[in-house]
């Protein structure tokens, strides 16, 4: 049985919901649940009791969990000790999407061209949770996170970087033109956003509800899991979306769209660097800190502020 299988038929059961699950494995439910059958077909039994609200285990699905757990626990410890005795020249990054697709491509170039033998290179994109989470397991080496609450990142090594800010963006084409505002103001357009759970839905849901409100105070919220179609909804003068500065930076100092603080909302965001300096091979991760560091000097074409 495939690992990711069993990771699913877990992932599934732990948040009760195929499309949760499905959101956490980045994955579609489609996939999930062809997973899951897969398994049910092979066991030749129901695993999972689908006719509540909240997806639970059978009697004989907790016993697959229970013995999926430990196979993904060893499978875990087995690729940490063969990582010990025999590390790759590589290194994996791991950081949030904004700061992947504002930071990461230039980064990337200054480090390879420094480091031009080395034989490995992994990153990847996911939320501050998952990111600190890889941390903390050794999966990643070097890890970058936005956050406005604090975590606990226990035997890691954190480095502050400038901090980032999130807020509402619009198009010149819907005639707002004010910096600061209060919140009725925007509640007559669509709000385009990623996911729940991402980096500006967390501050988003945070500020709303120190209003005593939701996101029913948006015409509508529409959900797209690509910043880039969010950007470009947002150019078109389709609605607005509360995003971090770093990403549109370019397309604020171009004019092509607006920002918008809102009253009483903390729009401040911190920016960690994480190091497992006990997974990671030394000379490679000094090199990929000083390129991360590096796009934040003064004078820099990222410095939009």
């Amino acid at each position: 049985m495939k690992s990711e299988y069993l990771q699913t038929l877990v992932e599934s059961v732990a948040v009760g919901s195929f499309s949760k699950a499905a959101d956490n494995l980045f994955i579609t439910q489609s996939a999930v649940s062809r997973r899951i059958k897969f398994m049910e077909d092979q066991y030749g039994c129901s695993l999972i009791d689908r006719s509540g609200p909240i997806l639970v285990a059978t009697d004989v699905g907790r016993i697959v969990i229970e013995k999926a757990e430990k196979i993904l626990q060893l499978e875990n410890e087995l690729k940490n000790d063969i990582r010990v005795l025999s590390p790759k020249n590589g290194i994996a990054f791991c950081c949030t999407p904004s700061f992947g697709i504002t930071y990461l491509p230039e980064i990337m170039r200054g480090f390879m061209q420094l480091k031009p033998d080395m034989l490995e290179l992994k990153f990847s994109f996911e939320m501050p949770d998952k990111v600190v989470d890889g941390m903390l397991k050794g999966v990643y080496h070097v890890g970058v996170i936005e956050h406005n609450t604090d975590y606990n990142f226990a035997e890691l090594d954190t480095f502050e970087l400038p901090g980032d800010e999130v807020v509402f963006v619009s198009s010149a084409k819907l005639g707002l033109t004010e910096d600061e505002m209060p919140i009725e103001s925007l509640a007559s357009f669509d709000l385009y956003t990623r996911k729940e759970g991402c980096c500006s839905s967390k501050l988003l849901e945070y500020n709303l509800k120190k209003m005593d409100m939701d996101w029913s105070v948006f015409n509508r919220v529409i959900y797209y899991d690509d910043l880039h179609l969010i950007i470009s909804s947002v150019v078109e003068g389709s609605g607005l979306a509360f995003i971090s500065r770093s990403v549109v930076g370019k397309l604020v100092s171009e004019g092509v769209l607006r920002t918008h603080h809102v009253t009483g909302f903390d729009h401040a965001y911190k920016r960690t660097l994480v190091v497992n300096n006990a997974a990671a091979p030394t000379p490679l991760v000094d090199c990929l800190i000083g390129e991360i560091k590096g796009v934040f000097r003064p004078g820099n074409h990222f410095c939009f502020n």
